[in-house]
């Protein structure tokens, strides 16, 4: 990574991440604020997990994925929120260089995978929607299951290269990065080795974890909606646009954010609301998720009645019992 000093000059050993420092009276506003979005995250995620899991209605390929999803959510708004509600409540917005990569590294790695995992969600519902009759031999367990584990370890093997690259940095300039976590651009800002090797990798890296898996999800709600419209009822139009309605507001929001934080010029006003986009489709996200499922999805809202039903009786039993 780098040396404690470098011929004359001190290397940092930790950076400052300024977040939202710039606010000191809504310190504790923010805190609150970010606080009830993580439970509330967490607790809706884990709830989806569950339901996936227990309930048998929900054993399908469709639920399968959402349920790497939750599960995904839960440690993506974990690897940055924790370390900012201690920001907010310490004062102390100072993180270790190895800290900071160690974050990137999550980061990186939860962000390409839910890259490839929505857009395998979306070819789930091509597949549901558009060959109907061969869905069950091509979207079996086995493919599942394969696709899953696919997903997993071509995103760590994308997150290992770049982080890789970015230990052999050398930082000996100032320490201030004007974010709320650790990405990579402003991370790399602060380097004062030649960046041009690191640069040209991730220039190759991104079209094949991004642009790639973007560009299939769109083709397939292309196909999607065209076959949607072709349908001469409407309430096969109903039920099939249902079906993938809530998937892709998720992935609109995802990808939206995504596309103004690192495609669009910077100009100044997109500049100063850099951070607030980034809270979207990193915090937002995770989030909304599981409200979208739960609210636009019958058999999740059915599952979930179960569960409530089922402690409802327990609850009944406790109280009758000595």
């Amino acid at each position: 990574m780098a040396n404690p000093e470098q011929g004359n000059q001190t290397v940092p050993t930790e950076f400052i991440l300024l977040g939202f420092g710039n606010l000191p009276e809504l310190q504790i506003l923010l805190f609150l604020l970010f606080l009830i979005i993580y439970i509330v995250t967490v607790a809706g995620n884990v709830l989806i997990i569950v339901l996936v899991v227990a309930d048998q209605q929900l054993h399908t390929p469709m639920y399968f994925f959402l349920g790497n999803l939750s599960c995904l959510e839960t440690c993506y708004t974990s690897t940055i929120l924790p370390r900012m509600l201690a920001s907010f409540l310490t004062g102390d917005r100072t993180i270790s260089i190895s800290g900071c990569l160690t974050q990137y590294y999550f980061f990186g790695f939860l962000a390409v995978a839910e890259c490839y995992l929505l857009a395998v969600m979306s070819y789930d519902r091509y597949l549901a929607i558009c060959k109907p009759l061969h869905y069950a031999v091509l979207m079996n367990g086995r493919s599942c299951l394969q696709l899953a584990v696919g997903i997993w370890i071509s995103s760590s093997l994308a997150a290992d290269i770049t982080i890789f690259l970015m230990q052999q940095l050398t930082f000996c300039g100032p320490n201030e990065i004007d974010h709320f976590f650790c990405d990579f651009i402003p991370v790399i800002k602060l380097s004062c080795s030649d960046t041009r090797m690191m640069e040209l990798v991730t220039t190759m890296l991104a079209p094949i974890c991004t642009l790639l898996p973007f560009l299939l999800t769109l083709a397939t709600y292309v196909c999607i909606i065209t076959t949607i419209l072709r349908m001469p009822s409407t309430t096969g139009w109903q039920k099939a646009f249902s079906t993938c309605s809530s998937h892709l507001i998720v992935v609109s929001i995802f990808y939206g954010t995504i596309i103004i934080v690192y495609m669009l010029p910077k100009t100044d006003t997109l500049r100063d609301l850099n951070k607030v986009f980034s809270v979207f489709y990193t915090i937002v996200t995770p989030m909304v998720n599981p409200l979208i499922y739960s609210l636009k999805n019958r058999e999740v809202k059915e599952a979930l009645g179960k569960v409530v039903t089922k402690l409802s009786a327990v609850k009944r039993i406790q109280t009758v019992l000595p």
